[in-house]
């Protein structure tokens, strides 16, 4: 069950991510894909800070956050890669 709601949490938080940062959501299955990585990303960033998260809303708002840094940072990969 934990898994269910880690997947739906991050669904959450990639479609409110590629809302947030225009023109990076990538569809149902993408932006379920970058809300998980958002949410490891996410997790990273506020452990090294000593945030942790302890409801639902608390690790919604940290996949978000995840998910915009993991969104700004594929976009410097895209356009890195379309200069060459």
């Amino acid at each position: 069950m934990q898994i269910l709601g880690f997947l739906l949490i991050g669904l959450i938080a990639g479609w409110l991510a590629g809302m947030l940062v225009k023109g990076r959501g990538f569809g149902l299955l993408g932006d379920l894909v970058v809300g998980v990585c958002g949410a490891f990303v996410g997790g990273l960033l506020f452990g090294l800070l000593g945030i942790a998260a302890y409801s639902v809303v608390g690790s919604l708002l940290m996949s978000l956050a995840g998910a915009i840094v993991f969104l700004f940072l594929v976009g410097l990969v895209r356009r890195r890669s379309a200069a060459r």
